[in-house]
């Protein structure tokens, strides 16, 4: 069982930046891809965007391009997102994932979540 944990998460006003980390500690780990999430408060998890492992190519959905920056350390086995020009509507829990082998859609492991608020 590989373990993600998050890390970063605060409270933060509107217009600031946010860095979060999802370490797997103890662990060596070469995942296929790894993504981030976020679930608003009263709201379904929306995919926030992902990264392949290996190559660092990286995918957003058109409603997270411009502010969101997903990118990995492979020697700390780190993944990161960095979020630029925070809004209050990026207020929501965000979640780390990964998705072990390219046959399978489904993301195996995922963390326990980093809370991110932002005031306005």
């Amino acid at each position: 069982q590989v373990q993600l944990v998050e890390s970063g998460g605060g409270l933060v006003q509107t217009g600031g930046s946010l860095r979060l980390s999802c370490a797997t500690p103890g662990e060596t780990f070469s995942p296929f891809l790894m993504g981030w999430f976020r679930q608003p408060p009263g709201k379904e998890r929306e995919f926030v965007g992902r990264i392949h492992w290996s190559s660092g190519t990286t995918y957003y959905p058109d409603s997270m391009k411009g502010r969101f920056t997903i990118s990995r350390d492979n020697t700390k086995n780190t993944l990161y997102l960095q979020i630029n020009g925070l809004k209050p509507e990026d207020t929501a829990i965000y979640y780390c994932a990964a998705r072990t082998t390219p046959i399978s859609a489904k993301y195996d492991y995922w963390g326990q979540g980093t809370q991110v608020t932002v005031s306005s």
